[in-house]
């Protein structure tokens, strides 16, 4: 949905007036505006009870010494070889290693 423009707006408000008349316009108006500061209000007030409810936690949390658990290493673990059917890993040798198993004994 997109935002509401002024050609919308005007329509809107002759709409309601055709609906409701002029006398019970103002009265509409002024329910609408009482029951959107009522929701601001209690929104607000949820939002601050959450608020202090986080900080109580994190405050008996501190007190009893239990601290955020430890954060994983961000260096990633060294991938094993994935071999295809049948094929078989070579394994590393040293370099000193591979002359001596070439030298004739």
């Amino acid at each position: 949905m997109g935002n509401l423009g002024m050609p919308e707006l005007m329509m809107i408000m002759f709409l309601a007036l055709l609906l409701f008349g002029p006398k019970k316009l103002p009265e509409i108006g002024k329910q609408v505006g009482k029951a959107l500061g009522e929701f601001k209000r209690a929104s607000n007030d949820l939002k601050r009870t959450i608020e202090d409810e986080m900080e109580k936690a994190n405050i008996t949390a501190e007190l009893k010494g239990i601290t955020d658990p430890p954060k994983p290493d961000p260096s990633p673990a060294t991938p094993t070889p994935v071999l295809a059917e049948g094929a078989v890993a070579q394994e590393k040798v040293a370099p000193e290693k591979a002359l001596e198993a070439t030298k004739p004994s």
